[in-house]
């Protein structure tokens, strides 16, 4: 007896052709025959160079062992950045600008890539960002793979690539490697630090680690914490590259390259990125072939633009960059417990740090250990004073004697509200947070949740907007009028 799974009979003709004795022919699948092309191609071609993507940048180049939060180390580290405008004789104009999750240095073209950047409308003389102004600076995390050490990098310990013996990082291991960079360029403190989305979570972090150095903050469609369902979303996107075949467990350099996984998690990820009103308005149910039979394969027109975005990126992209990176704004967390579990761990590891040291033969280990850790852990809790307009400090009654209009009611016994307050005490410079109303991966109460929490612990100078575009979470890449006017407002006022 036949099963009812089995594949129709089919049998060869005169001429080759094939006689189908089902009752209807089978359907044709271009789709899946261009992927499994794709997969021929790269099985006999050369493997795709992640960092070759983006080029024109700059290379800092860190000599000694990086210790990250989770244990792992770095025998050396190198961060790729692109800079714009001119640093003052007191350096003290340079902002710095924190990226999202593949977002390489190249936020703007220049004389070495005249090739458009992420933020080319947004930086510039007389824009938002004026380099007529500020110097900026834009880095690639590291993590990532365009210029910055991640999995794709060299380990020096075999000659090989990292792969997923790549160790697992933290926002804030980002944040402590921008800031080696700040320190080689002899810059102490940052007229301003600006992110968008992981770039947000990045400005935060800039903020809380090293209050001293950063002047004002400036964080679009971001948290301070990851919430269950952007965690939740990220998560299947991981799942969907690591059931590939070519993932390989990570080890796929030498062969295949994951394509399949990443062009579907990015088709997950874009759905993430615009919104449902953006799409009625650009697709509706329109099919991109009305005259023609319906197919499994795209077929409505957003099929068809989520088609294209995943082809576009799956080959632009390095699978383990998306999984190490991504993983880390999922662990992002700005509660004061959360951080002093990080430092507590990143103490009981420094003797990784030390033993590292020794083993590449360091003349000064104390110093070089000083250099990586500082004097006190980058996330130890630095409370500050509030003070009043004269700049003189307030005692609790005067402190809490004048309130701005809350956006949104913070619970006074919530213990997890509390603990996220007291993790960003530290964070009192003054502090532009701009949320969208059709954002679904960063909501709108998420960005109210940063700015009362940071009025909450007592900054004083936090300015909120919230815009009702129509373009979700990507926004910030495309409203140069409000989300641009905004940073210009925040960064050129007279505080």
């Amino acid at each position: 007896m036949q099963s009812s799974c089995a594949v129709p009979n089919v049998s060869e003709g005169n001429g080759g052709v094939k006689n189908v004795t089902s009752t209807n022919p089978p359907m044709s699948f271009p789709c899946i025959d261009k992927l499994a092309s794709r997969t021929q191609e790269l099985d006999s071609g050369p493997e795709p160079s992640y960092d070759k993507v983006v080029t024109g940048y700059e290379q800092f180049d860190y000599e000694q062992p990086f210790l990250l939060d989770h244990g792992g180390i770095l025998p050396k580290m190198s961060i790729a950045y692109e800079t714009w405008g001119t640093l003052n004789e007191a350096k003290d104009n340079c902002i710095l600008i924190h990226t999202g999750l593949s977002a390489s240095s190249h936020a703007k073209s220049h004389p070495k890539n005249l090739k458009p950047g992420w933020w080319e409308e947004f930086i510039g003389p007389g824009c938002p960002i004026d380099t007529n102004k500020f110097f900026v600076i834009c880095t690639n995390v590291i993590g990532s793979c365009y210029g910055s050490t991640g999995p794709s990098s060299i380990d020096p310990a075999d000659d090989e690539r990292y792969a997923t013996r790549f160790p697992i990082l933290t926002i804030f291991d980002m944040v402590r490697a921008q800031f080696l960079l700040l320190d080689s360029l002899g810059v102490d403190k940052l007229h301003a630090s600006v992110g968008s989305s992981m770039g947000g979570m990045q400005s935060i972090a800039a903020a809380a680690m090293h209050p001293e150095r950063v002047g004002r903050l400036v964080s679009i469609s971001a948290c301070a914490r990851s919430h269950p369902y952007s965690i939740a979303l990220r998560h299947t996107q991981r799942q969907v590259l690591m059931s590939d075949p070519n993932w390989n467990k990570g080890f796929y350099y030498k062969g295949v390259p994951p394509h399949v996984g990443m062009k579907l998690a990015r088709e997950i990820a874009t759905i993430t990125y615009r919104s449902g009103p953006e799409w009625e308005l650009r697709f509706g149910r329109k099919r991109a072939q009305e005259n023609q039979s319906p197919a499994l394969c795209p077929d409505f027109l957003i099929e068809t633009y989520l088609d294209h975005q995943g082809e576009r990126f799956c080959l632009q992209y390095d699978a383990n960059s998306l999984l190490y990176v991504s993983k880390a704004m999922d662990m992002f967390d700005m509660s004061a417990s959360h951080r002093q579990r990080l430092a507590k761990q990143r103490a009981s590891n420094q003797h990784k740090l030390e033993e590292e040291l020794r083993k590449q033969g360091g003349d000064n280990v104390a110093n070089a250990c000083r250099s990586v850790a500082g004097t006190t852990s980058a996330l130890e809790q630095v409370p500050q004073p509030e003070i009043d307009s004269n700049g003189a400090p307030m005692d609790a009654s005067s402190a809490s004697g004048k309130r701005q209009r809350p956006l949104t009611t913070l619970s006074e016994t919530d213990p997890s509200t509390q603990d996220l307050i007291q993790g960003m005490k530290a964070i009192t410079m003054p502090t532009l947070v701009l949320g969208i109303q059709t954002d679904l991966l960063f909501p709108v109460w998420q960005q109210k949740e940063i700015a009362e929490c940071l009025r909450a612990a007592g900054n004083k100078k936090v300015t909120y907007y919230e815009l009702d575009a129509m373009f979700g979470h990507d926004t910030f890449l495309i409203d140069r009028v409000s989300v641009g006017g905004a940073i210009k407002g925040h960064l050129e006022s007279k505080i």
